[in-house]
């Protein structure tokens, strides 16, 4: 996993900024119902999203959690007073405490089964009733958009995707929580090119390959040889699904 301490500074602007911030915004408040609460953005990391959430609902109080102090300096700068350091599997609130949770980009970094299901039961925990639970989806799968990158890359061996639309719907039902809906947005910015996945390709990023692994060199050697290296294919649609606390 990433140090996000050390990739707070350049976050935002290697993940779609503030565009990529304004769709993944409005598709979670379109889950959201307008009316006044308290809402939980856990692992808000830079806060780029949770400021939209706050913004465009004023009625609703946003708290903002995260687990990476560099993160969380980040997102308080963007809302003073309203971030706390949280770790997502035991959260430092009350039964009962928000109208809405939101997880955006957190469950696909958890490779443990047992923490994601402990994460999904801490988000029904402090859930009131008839509050609703947010989260993305499915983000490893979303990136696969039919382009010549993922031709090359078909055949890898890859990493059981923990955020996986179904099993997130069976670890919130497991805590009471069944479906209230879904959507999707574009990830502006976030499409791959060439270049840019040999590198994430030799980083360890969604592949199980190992460093030395000459598996990585050869399908380095392939994506080398498509044309335009630098030209980012069609960015990937993620989905969003939520859930409410009867």
């Amino acid at each position: 996993m990433l140090d996000y301490d050390k990739e707070a500074g350049v976050y935002d602007a290697t993940r779609g900024g503030e565009p990529r911030a304004e769709a993944a915004a409005g598709a979670v408040l379109g889950l959201i119902p307008d009316r006044p609460g308290r809402l939980l953005d856990l692992a808000c990391g830079t806060g780029i999203v949770t400021r939209r959430l706050a913004a465009a609902r004023p009625a609703l109080r946003v708290t903002g959690a995260d687990r990476a102090p560099g993160m969380a300096r980040m997102a308080a700068a963007r809302l003073p007073g309203a971030v706390v350091l949280a770790d997502s599997r035991r959260l430092p609130f009350p039964d009962a405490t928000f109208d809405a949770v939101t997880t955006v980009w957190l469950l696909h970094l958890v490779p443990d089964p047992a923490e994601v299901r402990a994460i999904v039961a801490e988000c029904a925990r402090v859930l009131r009733r008839g509050g609703v639970y947010v989260t993305t989806v499915d983000k490893a799968a979303a990136h696969d958009v039919g382009s010549d990158i993922d031709a090359v890359l078909a055949d890898r061996p890859r990493r059981p995707p923990p955020d996986a639309a179904a099993d997130v719907t069976a670890l919130a039902r497991d805590s009471g929580l069944p479906p209230a809906g879904q959507t999707a947005f574009v990830g502006l910015g976030q499409g791959r090119s060439p270049r840019s996945t040999i590198a994430d390709l030799r980083r360890g990023w969604f592949t199980l390959l190992r460093a030395g692994d000459p598996r990585i060199e050869e399908f380095t050697g392939r994506l080398a040889a498509l044309p335009d290296q630098d030209r980012p294919r069609p960015d990937p649609r993620f989905g969003v699904r939520a859930y409410r606390k009867p």
